[in-house]
C-alpha cells in the first residue's frame, strides 16, 4: 500500500518556515524572553513571606478560609525543601503561557460562538490540539526558538489552549435567547449585547476554561524541562534521569501544591461568579 509522506511533509514545512521567518520567530522569542523573565524577576525578587502572605489572602477572598491556610502551610513547605526559585520559573512560565492563551483563545471563542462555520472549522482543530501528545508540540518548537524557556511557552500555549477557547464558545451560546431578544428591544448594539451580557452571564464558564488551562499549562511545563524550560520540571526529570528518587518526588510534589493552589483559587473566582449571576 502507497505510505502518504505526512513526516516528510511536516519536515519540509518545518524547514521552510524556519529559513524564511527567522528573524520572525526570533522577534517572538525575544517578547516572550522578556516576559517570562520580568514575571520571574519579580517573584524571586519579592521576599517569599510577602509572597505567601499574597497568595493566602487571594486564596482567602477568592476560595475560602480553608484554602489561604493551605496557601500558607503549601508555600513554607516548597521554601522549607529549598524550591522556591524553580516554582517561581514555574509559575512565570505558567502565567506567561496562561495570558497569551487567554489573549488568543478569548476572542477566538468569541468569532467562534458568532459563526457557525468557523465553528465546525476549528472544532477537529482544536480536537487535533488537545489530543496529540504533548511531547510532539516540542519537536517544531524547538526548530522555531531552540532550546529553553520560549519554546516550552509555545508548546504550553498550543496545548492548553482548547479548553478556553472552547468554553468561552459554550459560555456565550448557552445565554438564553429571551435575554438577547429583551437586549435588541432595548435597543443593544452588537457590541453591547456581547459585551454587556453575553460576556457576563458567560464568564462562570469562561472561567473554568481557565481553569483547566491553567492546569493543562503546569502539567506541560513539567514536560517542557526536556528541552531547557527549567523550573520544577528540571527538578523532576533530574530525579528521573539521575535516580534521585528524594528529588523527583519533592519536585512533584511542589508541582502538586502550585497546582491545587491555583486550582482551587480559579474555582472559587468560577463559583463567585456563578453566584452572581444567579
Amino acid at each position: 500500500m502507497y505510505k502518504i509522506p505526512i513526516g516528510d511533509i511536516v519536515e519540509i514545512l518545518i524547514s521552510w518556515l524556519t529559513t524564511n521567518f527567522t528573524s520572525f520567530f526570533d522577534g517572538i522569542k525575544s517578547i516572550l524572553l522578556t516576559v517570562i523573565n520580568t514575571f520571574a524577576w519579580i517573584f524571586n525578587g519579592i521576599p517569599f513571606y510577602i509572597t505567601i502572605l499574597i497568595f493566602a489572602l487571594i486564596a482567602w477572598k477568592f476560595a475560602n478560609k480553608g484554602t489561604g491556610i493551605f496557601a500558607i502551610v503549601g508555600l513554607l513547605v516548597i521554601q522549607s525543601m529549598g524550591l522556591w526559585r524553580e516554582t517561581m520559573q514555574t509559575l512565570a512560565l505558567v502565567i506567561t503561557a496562561t495570558f497569551i492563551a487567554l489573549i488568543i483563545g478569548i476572542p477566538l471563542g468569541i468569532w467562534m460562538s458568532r459563526n457557525d462555520k468557523l465553528n465546525n472549522i476549528m472544532r477537529p482543530v482544536l480536537d487535533f490540539m488537545q489530543t496529540m501528545p504533548a511531547f510532539v508540540y516540542l519537536i517544531p518548537a524547538v526548530y522555531f526558538f531552540d532550546l529553553g524557556q520560549v519554546p516550552g511557552a509555545v508548546a504550553t500555549v498550543i496545548f492548553a489552549m482548547p479548553p478556553v477557547v472552547r468554553l468561552t464558545s459554550l459560555g456565550i451560546r448557552q445565554v438564553p435567547e429571551d435575554v438577547i431578544e429583551a437586549s435588541h428591544s432595548f435597543g443593544a448594539t452588537s457590541s453591547q449585547l456581547l459585551f454587556k451580557v453575553q460576556i457576563p452571564l458567560a464568564l462562570p464558564t469562561i472561567l473554568a476554561g481557565l481553569n483547566q488551562t491553567i492546569m493543562l499549562s503546569l502539567s506541560m511545563v513539567v514536560i517542557s524541562a526536556m528541552i531547557g524550560a527549567g523550573g520544577l520540571g528540571n527538578v523532576v526529570l533530574r530525579g528521573i534521569t539521575q535516580m534521585r528518587i528524594g528529588e523527583g518526588f519533592e519536585g512533584g510534589l511542589a508541582v502538586v501544591i502550585l497546582a491545587m493552589l491555583l486550582d482551587r483559587i480559579t474555582q472559587g473566582l468560577g463559583q463567585q461568579k456563578r453566584k452572581i449571576k444567579q
